[in-house]
């Protein structure tokens, strides 16, 4: 899971004095993933959501999400409303075993909706599931 902002006309250094927390990983307008890319048009501010635990499900991220604060929340909110900048929560969820109900679903707390309605977030879920695919055609 992971907090991102993106803008086309501020820089993530401009992002993150707005914000008043510094991101884990960002992308500069004009900068390129390799020399021979076309110079990006946007810039990304990325805050990731780490827990104790390697392997967490959605859920047990929350905590931490809404542990940054009102503070972080509102200036996200602020950012969005300005239109410089769009806020998004991104959640990324592997799926490896079928049967495995904590592989299954996604539940959202109304401490996290709340957050993400003053951040003016909006929610990005990525699901993969892996499985083995059998020979047989039938």
């Amino acid at each position: 899971m992971y907090l991102r902002v993106v803008s086309e006309s501020l820089q993530p250094e401009e992002i993150s004095e707005r914000l008043g927390v510094e991101p884990d990983e960002s992308t500069s307008i004009g900068s390129r993933k390799r020399p021979e890319s076309r110079p990006r048009s946007h810039a990304t501010w990325i805050r990731r959501v780490v827990a104790a635990e390697g392997c967490a499900r959605p859920e047990d991220l929350e905590p931490v999400v809404v542990g940054w604060g009102p503070d972080l929340a509102d200036a996200l909110g602020r950012l969005a409303e300005s239109g410089e900048a769009a806020v998004s929560l991104e959640i990324v969820q592997e799926i490896r075993d079928l049967n495995d109900p904590r592989q299954r679903g996604i539940f959202l707390g109304a401490d996290l909706l709340a957050w993400m309605g003053t951040a003016r977030a909006s929610l990005d879920i990525d699901q993969y599931v892996y499985h083995e695919c059998g020979d047989e055609i039938e």
